[in-house]
């Protein structure tokens, strides 16, 4: 049995941001524009090739598989438990979902975002240096402990396959792989 059967496959758009300059946070917008191999116009991390600023001054034409960055709203109420306050557009992601567990998506999932954007996810985001610096101690929070499941909580990175306008309270609808599970990878 395939590990995905547990998934809920339907969701909602909490909030969508972006950015054209390379900050830890995003502000909220009322609309995005996904971009079909590119990302979210207008954003910094849009483009064919890795745009992650630590990564392109490194390898510059590697395929940008970061072009949009998702995280599911239930980790704010996880991190607001432990006494963090981090809302929609916070932790730098350009889409915040309700009802999806994202991290525990296979590889090559799509996600149908409002009428036309679809995202396939390419792998976990990795916490970085910088998630202490937005608020000191929050990196060990989105680190799991689980012995199953993701080692991070801090969302997911996708590419855009078909473009199209996302805003909040769109549907998310999650379409499977046929192949068999595939943790995703971190990036």
């Amino acid at each position: 049995m395939s590990q995905a059967h547990d998934l809920s496959l339907e969701g909602k758009v909490a909030a969508v941001a972006a950015d054209p300059g390379h900050h830890f946070s995003k502000p909220v917008k009322d609309r995005i524009v996904l971009v079909a191999g590119h990302g979210v116009e207008g954003d910094a991390h849009g483009g064919p090739f890795v745009r992650h600023r630590y990564l392109a001054r490194r390898r510059p034409r590697l395929p940008n598989l970061r072009q949009v960055h998702l995280i599911p709203a239930e980790l704010f109420a996880f991190l607001g438990e432990a006494g963090f306050e981090v809302a929609a557009g916070d932790m730098g992601e350009n889409i915040t979902t309700i009802g999806l567990d994202l991290e525990r998506m296979p590889l090559g999932t799509l996600i149908e975002l409002g009428p036309s954007a679809v995202v396939e996810l390419t792998g976990l985001r990795t916490p970085c240096v910088l998630i202490d610096r937005f608020q000191r101690g929050l990196k060990r929070l989105v680190l799991s402990s689980e012995e199953t499941g993701p080692p991070f909580k801090s969302g997911v990175l996708g590419e855009v396959r078909a473009g199209g306008p996302v805003v909040a309270g769109d549907s998310a609808r999650v379409r499977l792989p046929s192949s068999s599970f595939r943790p995703l990878p971190a990036l």
